[in-house]
């Protein structure tokens, strides 16, 4: 039986949630190739997500590690070496690494969440979306605060446009304050969040780039001394909706078993980020909640 679908109050056709497929889709973990990324198109997804590294004379590469040893076998790392050397290697010993305009130029119709891993990468990304005329396909985001502020800088410089983006750690870890404080303001009015996060906004403007998404785990396993650990659980009803009331998108990564993938919407998020595109498409199917929103 399928799970219950949510509808607005005045019973309208059920939201369609982002659906993003981490890396491609490639159960045999051949992780950030064409062959990984036409698997999830071809399983209807309209976004895909990537990680993007730039080789020591400039060409920008769809992979996750700044090494190259976990998924081609071979020592050394990615920013040491050329193009030409780099297209040479297999992933699993078959498929290539893709240049990040190859991808854009082979799948038109996909849009690409971009998460920037290296220094190089802040201005070489930039120049490849102008190029391609393809900001309007992306979403851009960074662990790092700084890298992400500065890529999304330079693109609206070259291309004129600003581009969808998700926070950073930084931006993450703000929010995150206020809404550990806000099931506590609430009682007294909503107001109070609202104002607090308005004057986190404007105390780091200088440093944190606005965003429009939130992507982050549902749950963080935070260290403590001792070699103890405490599980945080992040997002709750309570986080979606000063998230929502902020205008502020959630979407959840890794999220691979279906039974969390329906848990989550029912929840409330706005997205789901998986490795395995085709439970994720038979879930939302059963909620009648497929195809994707591109525009999500």
């Amino acid at each position: 039986m399928a799970e219950p679908t949510p509808t607005d109050p005045a019973g309208a056709a059920p939201k369609h949630p982002a659906a993003l497929a981490h890396r491609g889709f490639s159960p045999d973990g051949h992780e950030n190739t064409l062959a990984a990324f036409r698997a999830a198109a071809d399983l209807g997804f309209v976004w895909l997500e990537t990680d993007v590294h730039t080789t020591r004379d400039g060409v920008v590469v769809a992979f996750h590690d700044p090494s190259l040893e976990r998924v081609t076998g071979e020592s050394g790392n990615v920013n040491d070496l050329t193009w030409e050397q780099l297209r040479t290697l297999r992933i699993g010993g078959e498929h290539g690494i893709p240049a990040l305009a190859e991808l854009l130029r082979e799948l038109p119709q996909t849009r690409l969440n971009i998460d920037v891993k290296d220094e190089a990468s802040v201005a070489a990304l930039p120049e490849v979306l102008a190029h391609e005329d393809a900001a309007d396909r992306v979403r851009v985001t960074s662990f790092s605060e700084s890298r992400r502020r500065r890529t999304l800088a330079a693109i609206a410089r070259l291309t004129g446009r600003r581009v969808r983006t998700s926070a950073g750690t930084l931006g993450t870890a703000g929010f995150l304050a206020v809404a550990t404080v806000a099931p506590v303001t609430d009682r007294i009015s909503p107001r109070i969040a609202h104002a607090l996060w308005a004057a986190h906004r404007a105390a780091w403007s200088r440093v944190v780039a606005p965003f429009d998404t939130l992507q982050l785990p549902e749950r963080h396993t935070l260290q403590l001394p001792l070699g103890r650990s405490l599980t945080v659980r992040i997002v709750t009803r309570q986080f979606l909706d000063l998230a929502h009331r902020e205008g502020l998108a959630v979407q959840v990564w890794t999220v691979n078993d279906p039974a969390d993938m329906h848990r989550l919407l029912e929840l409330g998020v706005d997205g789901l980020i998986t490795d395995r595109a085709d439970l994720l498409r038979d879930v939302l199917v059963a909620r009648e909640q497929w195809p994707p929103d591109a525009q999500d």
